[in-house]
């Protein structure tokens, strides 16, 4: 981990190196447990306990999954994206915390287009890409869920494990359940955020798209429910929040604490 950040230090000076055209990270600049942080990052924002356990395959690729889908859609090809990545830039990701639902739509228009057909483009873009994302995720989440199941029933079982490895199995579950949960905030507020700025599209430059963006919309707040990240009935950590609170055109909204 400190040679790939040594190797992203040295490369800050020449910011067109970092990313892909994709904008992805160009594979030089990855590692395995690149999105490790995620565990820990949610974790201590909510007071539980880091395990120390190594990531199973499904549990590395549950955060791999996961990243793209709590990163802004405005945060993508900065010259500091690559920080994010691997979770090092935190005055970036310190406001991920909070929710504006007119953030996207300021750092779309701060964007200047010559044809206001270029806005409804991007805004079907980031959905499109949004939702071809939610399925996947969704089934390793299912995966690591069904793992952690039997994992929490063979706790009962082994009798020879000690204090330690007893108390990182139990955080490690949490971890993996505080990040699936990640993502359904992130994805409810995303919603929110769509939202809004079709809605000051529809006023700022009509055009027979908005329909099509409402459609897609919609078929995004569908994929999100069959995707069941929250268990039906769960108080905790975001789930208030995520389907009442945060309407469009409300202020900042830092989120709660868990609650279980």
């Amino acid at each position: 981990m400190k040679l790939h950040k040594t190797r992203i230090l040295f490369c800050l000076p020449l910011i067109g190196c970092l990313n892909t055209d994709l904008g992805r990270v160009r594979p030089t600049l990855r590692s395995d447990d690149i999105h490790r942080w995620m565990g820990p990052a949610v974790t201590e924002r909510y007071g539980e306990a880091e395990s120390a356990f190594p990531l199973t395959d499904e549990e590395r690729t549950l955060r791999d999954l996961a990243y793209p889908l709590i990163e802004p859609p405005y945060e993508r090809q900065r010259w500091y994206s690559v920080l994010n990545e691997y979770g090092l830039s935190g005055m970036f990701l310190q406001s991920w915390w909070t929710y504006d639902p007119a953030d996207y739509t300021a750092n779309m228009f701060a964007d200047p287009a010559r044809s206001t057909e270029t806005y409804y483009a991007r805004l079907l873009r980031d959905i499109r890409n949004d939702n071809v994302r939610i399925g996947p995720f969704a089934m390793v989440a299912r995966q690591v869920s069904d793992m952690d199941v039997r994992r929490d029933k063979s706790l009962r079982y082994v009798s020879n494990l000690n204090p330690r490895e007893h108390g990182n199995a139990v955080a490690r579950m949490a971890e993996n359940s505080l990040i699936a949960r990640w993502v359904h905030q992130s994805l409810m507020e995303r919603t929110y955020a769509y939202n809004f700025a079709l809605e000051k599209l529809v006023i700022v430059a009509p055009s027979p798209k908005a329909a099509e963006v409402e459609r897609e919309l919609n078929h995004m707040r569908a994929l999100i429910a069959q995707a069941a990240l929250v268990p039906r009935g769960s108080n905790g950590p975001w789930l208030a929040k995520a389907v009442g609170a945060p309407q469009p055109g409300n202020a900042k909204v830092t989120r709660p604490l868990v609650t279980k």
